[in-house]
C-alpha cells in the first residue's frame, strides 16, 4: 500500500468533496431524482427479500428436512460470496464506468435467486440460490452507492444515503407483513410465500430502467472518464478508518443468529416475524434523520453512538430470559443499524478520491462482510444451548470499538458540510 504525505491526502479529500455539485450550506433542498428511484428499487427488492428471509430457517429445517447446521452453512456461504463480490463489483464499476447496467444485473441475479428458492425441493438448491442472490448483491451494492454519491451534492450526502436506507428498510417492514398475510391465507404453508416474493423482486429490476446515469466527467471525475483517469491510491485516512470498522465486523454476526436467539427465548415463527418487523420499522424511521445529522456533525460521532446502541442490544439479548425482551431489544437494535448503515457509507465515501468511490465502497463492504463471516463462525462455535455467550462477547467488543471511534483513535472524522 502506498503511503502518501499529508498534502497528498488533503488532495484526495478535496477530490472526494468534488463528487456531486456543491450547493453550499443548504442541507434541506430536494433530493435528486435518481436517489428517489433507487430508493424505490431497493424498497421493492427488500420487500421481496424480507418476505422470505424470516421463513428461510424454518423452510430449510422443517420443509426440506435439513439439519440446523445447514442454516449456518448456507448463510456463511452467502455472506462470503457477497463480501468478495462487493470488492470486485466496486472495482469494476469504477474501471468500466457503466454503473446502471451493473446495478440492473445485480438486481436481476437477486430475482433469479428467489425464483430458485421458491422452486427448491432439496436444501442444496437453497444454497445455490443464496449464492446467486449474494453474487447479485455484491455486483450491485458498490456501484449503486457510488451512483447515489455521484448524483448528490456533497452537502446532502448523508441525507441521501439515509433516505435510501429508509426506503430500503420500509420494504423490509412491508415484506414480512405481506409474508405473514400470505402465510395465513395459504394455511401456514411457506412455499407460496416464497413464490409471491418473486413478484416485487422482478419489479425492482424493471424500476432500474428509469435511472439516468450521469457521465463520469459530470460526476466529479476530473479526467472526464473512468478509463482514461490515472488512478489515485486510497488515502491513509481511508485505510485507518476502514480497519477500525472491520474490527467491529468481527463481533457483528448475521441477523439470522439474532432471529435464532429470539426463537431460543421462546418465540414461534409468527412472533419472530413480528419482532423483525418492529426492528425494521425503527430502522426505517431513524435512518433519514441519522443520515441528515451526519451531514452536520462528524460522522464518526453518529457512528459511535450506533455502536453503543448495538452493545446495549446485544448484551441485553445475551442476558434476557423471557420473550418480552425481544420486543424491546430488537427495535433498539434497529436504532443501531440506522445510525451506522447509511452513515458508514457516507463516511467512507468522504475519504475516497472522486474516481475511486466505487472501489473504496466495495472494499469497505467486502472487508466488513468478511469480518461478519468470521463473526458468524465463532458465534456458531460458542452458541451452546441458547446462544447467550456470543451476544455477551459481541456486546462487550462493540463497546470497546465504540470508544475508539468516539475518541477518534486511528480514524478520520469524515466531512462536516453543514451547521447544527
Amino acid at each position: 500500500m502506498a503511503v502518501e504525505s499529508d498534502e497528498s491526502e488533503g488532495r484526495s479529500r478535496a477530490a472526494a468533496s468534488a463528487v456531486g455539485p456543491e450547493i453550499g450550506a443548504d442541507v434541506d433542498g430536494p433530493l435528486p431524482r435518481e436517489v428517489k428511484i433507487l430508493g424505490a428499487v431497493s424498497f421493492a427488492q427488500d420487500a421481496a427479500s424480507e418476505m422470505l428471509y424470516p421463513f428461510l430457517p424454518t423452510f430449510l429445517t422443517v420443509t426440506l428436512g435439513a439439519p440446523p447446521a445447514v442454516v449456518g452453512i448456507v448463510e456463511g456461504v452467502a455472506e462470503a460470496t457477497a463480501a468478495v463480490m462487493k470488492a470486485i463489483g466496486g472495482w469494476a464499476s469504477d474501471r468500466i464506468g457503466r454503473r446502471k447496467e451493473q446495478i440492473a444485473a445485480g438486481y436481476g441475479l437477486a430475482a433469479l435467486g428467489k425464483m430458485i428458492i421458491a422452486a427448491a425441493t432439496v436444501w442444496p438448491l437453497v444454497l445455490v440460490a443464496r449464492f446467486v442472490d449474494r453474487v447479485g448483491k455484491g455486483v450491485r451494492t458498490a456501484p449503486r452507492d457510488a451512483l447515489l454519491i455521484e448524483v448528490t451534492p456533497a452537502a446532502h450526502r448523508g441525507r441521501a444515503l439515509g433516505f435510501h436506507r429508509a426506503a430500503d428498510t420500509a420494504g423490509a417492514v412491508l415484506g414480512p407483513l405481506l409474508g405473514l398475510v400470505a402465510f395465513a391465507l395459504f394455511s401456514h404453508r411457506i412455499r407460496p410465500v416464497l413464490v409471491l416474493a418473486v413478484v416485487p423482486a422482478v419489479i425492482s429490476v424493471v424500476l432500474v430502467s428509469l435511472v439516468r446515469e450521469p457521465s463520469r466527467g459530470r460526476a466529479g471525475d476530473p479526467s472526464g472518464g473512468a478509463r482514461s483517469r490515472v488512478r489515485v491510491p486510497l488515502p491513509p485516512g481511508y485505510w485507518r478508518t476502514v480497519s477500525v470498522l472491520t474490527l467491529f465486523g468481527l463481533v457483528n454476526f448475521s441477523d439470522a443468529l439474532v432471529l435464532l436467539r429470539a426463537q431460543d427465548l421462546g418465540l414461534g415463527v409468527i412472533g419472530v416475524v413480528w419482532a423483525y418487523v418492529l426492528y425494521n420499522v425503527v430502522y426505517a424511521a431513524v435512518s433519514y434523520p441519522a443520515g441528515s445529522l451526519s451531514d452536520r456533525v462528524p460522522r464518526r460521532l453518529v457512528y459511535a453512538s450506533g455502536l453503543a446502541v448495538f452493545a446495549v442490544a446485544y448484551l441485553g439479548l445475551g442476558l434476557a430470559t423471557g420473550t418480552g425482551w425481544v420486543f424491546v431489544l430488537l427495535p433498539l437494535y434497529g436504532c443501531y443499524t440506522a445510525l451506522t448503515d447509511g452513515v458508514g457509507k457516507a463516511w467512507v465515501a468522504d475519504l475516497c478520491p472522486a474516481g475511486d468511490v466505487g472501489w473504496g465502497l466495495g472494499l469497505f463492504h467486502a472487508l466488513t462482510g468478511a469480518g461478519a463471516l468470521l463473526a458468524g463462525l465463532w458465534a456458531g462455535l460458542f452458541w451452546g444451548e441458547a446462544g447467550r455467550l456470543p451476544f455477551l462477547i459481541s456486546g462487550a467488543g462493540a463497546l470497546v470499538v465504540a470508544g475508539i471511534v468516539a475518541l477518534g483513535v486511528g480514524v478520520d472524522s469524515g466531512r462536516v458540510t453543514g451547521g447544527v
